[in-house]
């Protein structure tokens, strides 16, 4: 990459959502939203390995996107942007890591719920 280059932290995503939606207080005071979304893996992925799908935490923070996230419901299919976010964490003296989207859009292409 020349120094040029402009880098971008940007994420589109197309999946089921695994279960309801939980709403969080953070110790922080802050409130946010999130899910699970399930993507099905292209082809050329499965072939590579034997997981056909990836399980996605989405994390919503703004009060429009929290408000959309928790109106969906587990088996809606829905449509997400956003940035990747790498989370850490301490328990139990164990530290461990994972990967997020923070939300920046959140669609619900179909569902049960109209």
């Amino acid at each position: 990459m020349s120094s040029t280059s402009t880098v971008v932290n940007t994420v589109s995503l197309v999946g089921r959502v695994s279960a309801d939606p939980e709403d969080r207080e953070l110790p922080s005071g802050d409130h946010i939203v999130t899910f699970r979304l399930v993507v099905p893996r292209d082809r050329a992925a499965r072939r590579r390995s034997r997981q056909v799908v990836d399980v996605i935490e989405c994390v919503a923070w703004s009060s429009r996107l929290r408000t959309t996230a928790a109106r969906l419901r587990a088996d809606d299919t829905v449509e997400v942007s956003g940035a990747l976010r790498r989370r850490f964490s301490r328990a139990s003296g164990a530290a461990s890591s994972w990967v997020s989207v923070e939300l920046t859009a959140c669609r619900r292409t179909s569902g049960t719920r109209g």
